[in-house]
């Protein structure tokens, strides 16, 4: 069984300002255009903490905390609480929400099998929130995670808090609204507890975050005197069911700096692809990625011509790939544009972010950016479904790095959770 613990939440108060002057989205999609933007919006802005433009940033974050918990510009609450919180947004037309609950979750072990990762993890993000974690002894954002409700029994709860008054409304730079309701009655914690028993988690967002905070864990273990109740073995966590309606997953583009769509390469696709001459706009993109779902499609484009690129369905093909892609996540679009197009037709070799590979979420950004030259040539792929995402990790299977983009973020600032040595869950 999970364990689910309500927590004193620390949270900024009303001497802070307006909300919307201090949330964020998380440390890992801030740009160090959005970091000067944010540090403008107000002195207490929470990119301040999560992520210091100054040196000793890990310092700077601690001393900070402690200025503002002192000048009572946060505050711990008094009675621990779980927290249900509510995006709604806009996309593509379309009207969503997507309902979940933040706790304090144990943590465990991938060996344990109650969480699973789906994606691949490196190891300078997670020195680099370690060391958050030594220093400040704080979690700042949550892990998100996602698990299967399907007699919709949480999700009944959850929309049944949202019928009460919420404590905070913020709308974020993206016209996404967020709305948290705090729930301290112990009897319905207890019943949401309750819920969890035998449900496995996936984490859909986080990763890095969730791996550092074990291995913070097992040092905070080794030097101290500790219980099971010891906050520093949990994490702030969001939790979503995977059947909300509002749970959306995006594709991630990948753009590439230094090759060329050349007549070479079209040939070379022509082995494995069906290839369409398409409009180079964002509409005929999309439009070409929309009539090819499930069918390993990618589209590319090279700021002149476009294409759309569709596995051909044969026995030479599909042999090629069953030996050539990697793990059991052949299956997936995004290893086998890796595996066959990245590595065996354009053999990129090993690709390094920013220096030889880009991510874009929106097929207009993946454009704009080739047109600008940031990238010589952007491929475009449809999203995994997050049913999908969570069967695959399941079966102990890992994507690679940014296949799954799991929109809105959570954005970071509405609380944080203490987890020095001394607190208690």
């Amino acid at each position: 069984m999970v364990d689910l613990r309500p927590f004193k939440a620390i949270r900024y108060t009303q001497k802070a300002g307006n909300p919307e002057n201090l949330i964020t989205q998380p440390y890992d999609k801030i740009s160090p255009e959005q970091q000067k933007q944010y540090y403008e919006k107000s002195p207490y802005n929470y990119c301040r903490v999560i992520l210091p433009m100054e040196p000793n940033k890990y310092q700077v974050a601690q001393q900070r905390i402690a200025e503002w918990l002192k000048e009572g510009i946060l505050a711990r609450e008094d009675e621990p609480a779980i927290f249900v919180s509510r995006q709604e947004f806009t996309l593509e037309g379309k009207k969503y929400q997507r309902t979940g609950f933040l706790a304090a979750m144990r943590l465990y072990e991938y060996i344990e099998n109650k969480v699973f990762p789906h994606e691949i993890t490196y190891k300078a993000p997670k020195a680099d929130r370690l060391n958050m974690l030594r220093t400040i002894q704080k979690d700042l954002e949550p892990v998100f995670l996602i698990y299967s409700d399907t007699e919709e029994k949480t999700i009944k709860f959850l929309n049944h808090v949202c019928e009460t008054t919420p404590i905070i409304q913020v709308i974020d730079a993206s016209n996404v609204k967020h709305t948290v309701w705090r729930v301290t009655d112990s009897s319905k914690i207890k019943e949401l507890h309750t819920e969890f028993s035998g449900k496995n988690m996936v984490i859909s967002d986080g990763h890095h975050r969730y791996e550092s905070a074990i291995v913070y864990r097992d040092e905070m273990r080794s030097k101290v005197d500790w219980t099971e109740d010891s906050a520093f073995n949990f994490h702030l966590t969001y939790l979503v069911p995977v059947q909300e309606e509002g749970l959306v997953v995006l594709p991630t583009h990948r753009l590439l700096k230094r090759f060329k769509l050349t007549d070479t390469v079209l040939e070379d696709f022509k082995a494995f692809f069906n290839v369409t001459e398409i409009p180079p706009t964002v509409e005929a993109l999309e439009q070409f990625l929309k009539n090819h779902l499930n069918e390993h499609a990618f589209c590319v484009y090279d700021g002149a011509k476009a294409r759309g690129l569709s596995l051909k369905h044969s026995r030479v093909v599909y042999d090629f790939v069953n030996t050539n892609v990697s793990g059991e996540t052949k299956i997936f679009d995004v290893t086998i544009l890796r595996d066959i197009v990245f590595k065996q037709i354009l053999k990129t070799g090993d690709l390094n972010i920013d220096e030889s590979i880009l991510y874009a979420r929106w097929t207009k950004e993946a454009v704009d950016k080739v047109d600008r030259g940031e990238a010589s040539i952007a491929f475009l792929v449809n999203p995994i479904n997050a049913k999908t995402v969570a069967q695959i990790a399941q079966q102990h299977q890992l994507l690679p790095e940014k296949s799954t983009d799991f929109y809105p973020k959570m954005v970071s600032g509405l609380m944080m959770m203490d987890i020095s040595t001394s607190e208690k869950l």
